[in-house]
């Protein structure tokens, strides 16, 4: 059996609303194991343990969500040179505009020699004010749709051995 690690962060909900998507649909997917975890508990055993990773993160300041930097930064060097080729996507959930968080997700992913699988959406909140960056977020159906298409498809791929 293949195992497909999700690991995410969340502030305001809305990344883990596309995590548990993603998830949701991998699991639906026979053949493949799928563990969801929050950044702050992922260690690099389980990153060893897995055979294909989906990365969800906020962009905040224009940056990726500091804590799922922390989890980079604590896994990038055990892990360096042991997890080259295997498959991942990730998903950016963004105030506004998303894209240097993903270049810098896509970029820490291209350090580990990971193969990307699937382009990396950037789904917009559009929360502007202080008041709103900070709300409860609500992720559209549609969005989660999409954040689910990418969790079926790592799944699936690591089952049909595609990837």
């Amino acid at each position: 059996m293949k195992r497909l690690l999700i690991v995410y962060y969340s502030f305001t909900g809305g990344t883990e609303q596309m995590a548990k998507a993603a998830a949701e649909a991998g699991r639906g997917e026979e053949g493949t194991d799928v563990r969801l975890m929050r950044a702050e508990d992922c260690q690099a055993e389980d990153m060893m343990a897995a055979d294909g990773y989906i990365f969800a993160t906020p962009e905040n300041l224009a940056a990726i969500a500091g804590v799922m930097k922390a989890f980079l930064d604590r896994c990038y060097y055990p892990v360096l040179g042991k997890i080259e080729g295997r498959p991942y996507a990730a998903m950016i959930c963004a105030g506004s505009d998303g894209e240097n968080a993903r270049a810098q997700l896509e970029r820490i992913a291209t350090g580990w020699r990971l193969k990307k699988v699937t382009d990396t959406p950037i789904i917009c909140t559009h929360a502007q004010t202080e008041k709103e960056i900070l709300a409860a977020k609500t992720i559209s159906e549609a969005d989660r749709e999409r954040c689910a298409e990418i969790g079926a498809t790592l799944a699936a791929g690591l089952a049909m051995g595609i990837f």
